[in-house]
């Protein structure tokens, strides 16, 4: 415990540090720090590779959930603190002179902070994105090939490390992690992506595989949960500090709860399940369009497009169970559009037009 509050108000003088000397880089830092939110892995990443590539694609979404699933259940295990509260609670601090954190609209995550979700998220996709361009050069083999292959391996390796650690004093700067609780995330998350380059099995899964491995995560988290909650261990002890010492309420959001990230990610999941196996999945990503170049292209655009207007979609939060049910659908609605809705009325427009033109 002594060592542990000695690591955390270290952590408080690097923050202090960060948001007295990089004031001007505050637009920069708070960009960085939704660069790494995980939703964007969904939204953004997902259907630009999917389209490019759709054993990148498929094993992006699956290194996402799991990944995150992992941080759900290290949180709940560490009981990591975040710095936004802990300065107000801790007793180490002299006649009461807690140090003063800025907060952020971004600031107040409700659920506990180590290790950081989106350090992991960013480092486990950027990894999957990053080792997936590299396959494509490390197959070159006369020697203007392998120097271009080393210069290109050095140059994404690179950028993946400037993002992280963009990334993680992001973070660290909208007081919402502890410096260890970053680096801790990043390396996770690069764990668990190693792992899936070592698990080809998750391309040819079936829609029972998807559901049998979703059931399986979801029982599991809900039986930790009551299991130590019958232990009289509350695994959501952070919300109610969140929105104690969060300095707006408005900034305090459910979606930012423990169980809303899962029921994210099962939903997520199930929409790539069930995309991957339609029927409208194979007419069209596996028809002859789906080797044309513009049929690619017109798939990224429309996918962009149509998940973006998801954004719109609010959700309402005054019913927490609700919440879930429409959380879950909306989820696996947008890797169902990516893998199956879109490319399917993309490769009917095609055929249509083709007919017209003979």
């Amino acid at each position: 415990s002594i060592k542990m509050d000695l690591l955390h108000s270290n952590g408080v003088l690097i923050i202090q540090h960060l948001q007295r000397d990089y004031r001007a880089y505050q637009d920069f830092l708070n960009f960085m720090s939704h660069v790494g939110d995980p939703r964007n892995i969904f939204s953004i990443y997902f259907p630009l590779w999917f389209q490019l590539n759709q054993v990148v694609g498929t094993k992006m979404i699956w290194v996402a959930v799991i990944g995150d699933w992992f941080n759900l259940i290290f949180k709940w295990i560490l009981f990591g603190h975040r710095p936004y509260w802990w300065v107000q609670e801790t007793m180490i601090y002299p006649n009461q002179s807690s140090p003063c954190l800025e907060q952020f609209p971004i600031t107040c995550e409700t659920g506990p902070g180590s290790p950081s979700g989106h350090a992991m998220g960013s480092s486990c996709v950027w990894y999957v994105m990053v080792t997936a361009a590299l396959s494509y050069t490390v197959r070159w083999k006369d020697k203007s090939a392998v120097t271009l292959h080393r210069l290109t391996w050095s140059f994404l390796w690179s950028i993946f490390w400037i993002i992280q650690i963009s990334v993680c004093i992001s973070r660290v700067f909208i007081a919402t992690h502890f410096p260890h609780q970053v680096i801790l995330g990043v390396f996770a998350g690069i764990l668990v992506a190693e792992a899936f380059e070592h698990t080809p099995a998750i391309q040819t899964a079936s829609l029972r595989m998807y559901i049998k491995t979703n059931l399986f995560l979801f029982i599991f988290a809900l039986g930790f949960y009551l299991v130590l909650k019958l232990l009289d261990i509350d695994l959501l002890w952070s919300v109610p500090k969140a929105k104690k010492w969060c300095a707006n309420p408005d900034w305090i959001n459910i979606d930012t709860t423990p169980f809303a990230g899962l029921v994210r990610n099962l939903g997520a999941l199930f929409g790539l399940g069930f995309g991957i196996n339609s029927e409208m999945f194979v007419t069209s990503c596996k028809g002859k369009n789906s080797c044309k170049i513009s049929f690619r292209i017109l798939c990224i655009a429309a996918s962009l497009a149509t998940l973006q207007l998801y954004n719109f979609v609010k959700i309402p939060t005054h019913t927490e169970y609700l919440f879930y049910i429409l959380s879950f659908c909306k989820s696996a609605a947008m890797p169902l559009t990516v893998v199956a809705l879109v490319p399917y009325c993309v490769h009917s427009l095609m055929r249509t037009t083709e007919k017209k033109l003979n």
